[in-house]
């Protein structure tokens, strides 16, 4: 159960950062970001395939830009 929560705490602050750095505006509520940013968190960790779910610098800058391109792609799509 705790690492739900962390998981989904992670989500929030990975995809509000994510928004932020972001250029332009990004229309999403508060689900979307956490979706987006435990999403970035999996897509990151699937193209680095470390296996480590330790909190690391490079980890949180490998999610960020994972949930960047995740914004990138929905936005090439819709």
């Amino acid at each position: 159960m705790l690492n739900i929560i962390s998981s989904i705490i992670s989500g929030l602050i990975v995809g509000v950062l994510a928004r932020w750095f972001y250029p332009g505006a990004v229309n999403m509520g508060l689900g979307l970001t956490i979706l987006l940013g435990i999403g970035g968190s999996l897509f990151a960790g699937l193209l680095t395939s470390r296996g480590s779910s330790n909190f690391s610098r490079p980890g949180l800058i490998a999610s960020l830009l994972g949930a960047m391109a995740l914004i990138l792609i929905g936005r090439l799509l819709l």
